[in-house]
């Protein structure tokens, strides 16, 4: 129910705003600075369900992926932006995943010498 309510939130703010973004991006990221700033602890149960929707998570980009095929017929001249585009959003992801990983490692670190 909680990320309807953000999906919602996010659908708002991109229509208000008219930005480039699609809402379910803005609604995870509103749904992801407020866990940070209430800074809630996420319940076993959430985390073991996450698990196995992690697990699965190449399910999810098969329809996306089958997309794409569809597009060989439509246009020939459109598939290098494609694979550029997606080679450097790739790119980007590993990077800015290392970035964010490298953070929460050291910020786990911290806590344990702490003794939190």
């Amino acid at each position: 129910m909680v990320l309807l309510i953000f999906q919602g939130i996010g659908e708002y703010v991109v229509y208000l705003g008219n930005i480039p973004i699609p809402s379910s991006v803005v609604g995870m990221l509103l749904f992801f600075l407020t866990l940070l700033a209430t800074n809630i602890t996420i319940p076993l149960w959430v985390e073991e369900s996450s698990d196995l929707v992690i697990r699965f998570l190449y399910l999810f980009l098969v329809p996306s992926c089958v997309g794409c095929l569809f597009l060989i017929q439509e246009d020939l001249s459109i598939w290098l932006y494609i694979l550029v585009s997606t080679f450097v959003s790739t790119l980007l992801t590993l990077f800015f995943g290392s970035l964010i990983m490298k953070f929460f490692l050291v910020r786990h670190d911290q806590k344990i010498k702490v003794g939190r």
